[in-house]
């Protein structure tokens, strides 16, 4: 019988490889950007075209390469940054495997410029599929100029599974984010189609993360600093007021390297137990300093996934240093036992000398007598000589006498006008019939049919409502908008800002009137009538995630995307009590709608249960 195993090619082996190191556009600018720093780069360049599809090129001013170096650099398994086994537990630089070049170069056209300072003359290799197909010497600048074109040329099915441009420009600038605020000492810049997204000058972390997100993050930032024997924690966390339902600013950096960590994360949202929802999730940029020797990074492809010596050691310095902080700060509510407002001497008396007060007795006050002495009271009103003719006023009265004893009585005297009953406009119910309709558990709306009763909720039947609203309001650019007295400045990102002004006619047509779009600061001076004022920001913030996350193609696709994401966030949640008329008219601009038994996300909106059914469960 043959052997059925056998050695697999270079070329199919360095292709598995690049599944594991490149996902997508975004995974090798996180490797060259990475390399970039480890050359001790002070000024980094990151060049976009095509959401990095065609064109990914990243320029710095680092130590540069000599030309038996720069070859070597695509082979596999080749680095500068690890000689033995045991540097993988002392590790100090990002990159350490030798696998990113290669593996990149394995499915894309990769063009490598560089020059060491020393030298005066620099090396340009170029790589298609891994096959070096030329390599000179030529005039560059110093540092290394890495172009990577053409995407995954060579594996076209890889190629269909990226999403669009908007979703990969998204996955790109969130590892943009995670390299920028791990190094605020080196100045990043980022093209994106000709259009300058970020300029980074050189920086502190509070400056940073300003430059990033925006001018109006530094008010919402505290400082969160601790310092142990095993762990030396920096950074900001977000005040309270502005945790969001998404994820987005939530950053943790261990040895200046991102992390995704569940169990740290719980211990910040542990820090912020009772100040804010449930549902919502703090914002924070934490930077931890651990012995390289106590953890393990080469535990997962991406490099994003540590395993700590000790665990729980952290958790408890995270909670506790976050906790420390927002108490610190005034952010937390502190119980204070020991002084007491309510006792502090009253500005107007501090300077005043104390007075002692006086006490009127009354010695001739007898509480037994039978006629108990009384003080003459003046009053202060006092009958006017004006009024004396008042008196004439019953002048009179005791003339006519019309009960047998000669006294007046004047309910003789008195007739009522009758009341004449007429025929009801509508027929009188019992207050029990009256009720058309039950709430349950402010959840669910109960309403009874001829066969049993109907079960609505409330959440999705009220998204029904709105989504056809907006829909055609958008559809036949008919949006009605409520006019603000004070118009809304809302701070948004540069990208969030930028995915704004390309919905921005889509959103005008649901009743959106925009005012000025800054860099960083959007004016809004309309709302759509069915938004709340108070709800604008976080509708605009959820709206521009479902982007983020999912984009269809231009067209009616867009537009159904943008109003499923408006109605969901602008729709009445689960727990909020309505009244009989709020629940009469949600059930009767259900069932007007086109869909009223399908919520826009495919869900059930009305469940019915017949008589029978419930026969049987008394049986």
């Amino acid at each position: 019988m043959p052997d059925i195993i056998q050695l697999l090619p270079d070329h199919v082996a360095n292709q598995i490889a690049a599944g594991e190191v490149v996902q997508r556009p975004a995974s090798v600018v996180k490797e060259l950007l990475e390399n970039a720093i480890d050359a001790k780069s002070t000024v980094i360049t990151l060049v976009l075209k095509d959401a990095g599809k065609t064109l990914i090129q990243v320029t710095d001013n680092g130590t540069g390469m000599s030309p038996a170096d720069a070859l070597l650099s695509f082979e596999r398994h080749a680095t500068s940054k690890i000689k033995i086994a045991e540097d993988l537990f002392k590790l100090n630089t990002k990159g350490f495997r030798g696998e990113a070049l290669a593996s990149i170069a394995a499915i894309a056209h990769v063009s490598l410029k560089t020059k060491q300072h020393d030298q005066q003359i620099g090396t340009k290799i170029n790589v298609e599929g891994n096959k070096v197909v030329g390599q000179e010497q030529a005039v560059v600048p110093e540092g290394t100029t890495i172009a990577v074109k053409n995407l995954f040329f060579n594996i076209p099915a890889r190629r269909n599974f990226l999403k669009s441009n908007p979703v990969e420009t998204r996955h790109i600038i969130d590892e943009f984010h995670r390299v920028a605020l791990a190094h605020p000492s080196i100045a990043f810049t980022m093209t994106h189609n000709d259009d300058l997204v970020f300029n980074l000058p050189t920086s502190n972390v509070r400056q940073r993360i300003v430059n990033i997100f925006g001018s109006k993050t530094n008010e919402k930032l505290v400082p969160v600093a601790e310092t142990t024997d095993i762990l030396k924690i920096d950074g900001f966390v977000l005040k309270p007021d502005f945790a969001k339902k998404s994820r987005g600013q939530q950053f943790f950096f261990v040895n200046d390297r991102f992390i995704k960590s569940p169990y740290l994360n719980h211990a910040v949202n542990a820090a912020f137990e009772g100040l804010i929802k449930p549902s919502l999730h703090p914002g924070y940029f934490l930077f931890l300093e651990v012995d390289p020797k106590s953890i393990d990074i080469n535990i997962h492809p991406t490099k994003t996934e540590i395993k700590f010596d000790d665990e729980h050691a952290l958790y408890a310095m995270v909670r506790a240093t976050i906790k420390h902080s927002l108490g610190q700060f005034s952010i937390a509510p502190v119980l204070d036992f020991n002084r007491e407002s309510s006792l502090d001497t009253p500005y107007d008396y501090s300077n005043k000398p104390p007075v002692s007060p006086t006490i009127d007795v009354d010695r001739d006050f007898n509480p037994f007598s039978a006629t108990p002495k009384q003080k003459n009271i003046d009053f202060p009103y006092k009958r006017d000589k004006d009024t004396a003719h008042w008196d004439s006023l019953y002048v009179g009265l005791n003339d006519t006498q019309d009960n047998t004893d000669g006294s007046y009585s004047p309910e003789t005297h008195l007739t009522f006008e009758s009341e004449q009953v007429t025929g009801s406009l509508f027929e009188e119910q019992s207050p029990v019939s009256a009720q058309l309709t039950f709430q349950l558990q402010n959840k669910y709306i109960i309403s009874p049919i001829k066969s049993g009763m109907m079960v609505i909720h409330q959440h999705l039947a009220h998204q029904r409502i709105l989504y056809e609203e907006l829909l055609k309001n958008i559809t036949v650019h008919q949006g009605v908008s409520q006019q603000l007295l004070f118009p809304l400045e809302l701070p948004f990102s540069i990208p969030d800002m930028q995915v704004l002004q390309k919905i921005q006619e889509q959103l005008e047509h649901t009743g959106f009137v925009f005012g000025a779009f800054g860099e960083d600061t959007l004016s809004i001076t309309g709302i759509p009538v069915a938004l709340v004022e108070s709800q604008a920001s976080m509708v605009l913030e959820q709206l521009i995630q479902d982007i983020m996350d999912e984009v269809p193609d231009a067209g009616f696709s867009q537009n159904d995307l943008l109003v499923r994401s408006m109605a969901k966030s602008m729709a009445i949640k689960t727990g909020v009590a309505l009244n009989s008329k709020e629940r009469e008219h949600l059930v009767n601009q259900l069932f007007m709608c086109k869909e009223p038994s399908i919520s826009p996300s495919n869900q059930a909106v009305i469940i019915t249960l017949d008589a029978n059914d419930l026969d049987k469960k008394f049986k």
